[in-house]
């Protein structure tokens, strides 16, 4: 009977540990998802994925275009050529270049962007930081120094 009793005690334990757990779980998830980094994280991604499709635009739309009139009317959309095995697969290496200068064009921003932010951090790192106050102990020993000092003088 008693060795029922403690099985029974014990199932008890572990279902409440099991349901402390779970709620322990959801804390630690809430936290985690509360915390700066990861709504920072968040707003982030959604950011540059609306400056990718505006830098796509600017390469496909503008600058695109531009590097083909300087090379004479060349079409980076159509540039690539059929390859003559199997069932004629279309090599497209000119959308491949678009994506090559998409990518630079994004990096240069990225580098631009990191350059700037590193330069106001240095700005606010130069400004001297106030020496810090002394302590009451300290302000006393710096009292009783001078009390000491000026009796030797006398």
């Amino acid at each position: 009977m008693a060795e029922e009793k403690n099985v029974k005690q014990s199932a008890k334990d572990v279902a409440a540990k099991g349901v402390k757990g779970a709620g322990g779980f959801a804390k630690e998830f809430k936290e985690f998802i509360s915390r700066g980094n990861v709504v920072d994280m968040a707003v982030g991604v959604i950011i540059g994925g609306a400056f990718t499709a505006i830098v796509n635009s600017l390469v496909a739309d503008i600058f695109t275009p531009l590097i083909g009139a300087m090379m004479v009317g060349v079409n980076f959309d159509k540039l690539g050529f059929e390859f003559p095995l199997g069932n004629h697969p279309y090599l497209n290496f000119g959308s491949f270049i678009q994506n090559v200068i998409s990518f630079l064009i994004t990096a240069l921003c990225l580098f631009a962007i990191i350059k700037f932010m590193n330069a106001f951090k240095r700005k606010e790192a130069e400004k001297p930081a106030e020496p810090p106050k002394p302590t009451k102990e300290e302000e006393l020993l710096t009292e009783i120094r001078d009390l000491l000092k000026a009796q030797a003088e006398e």
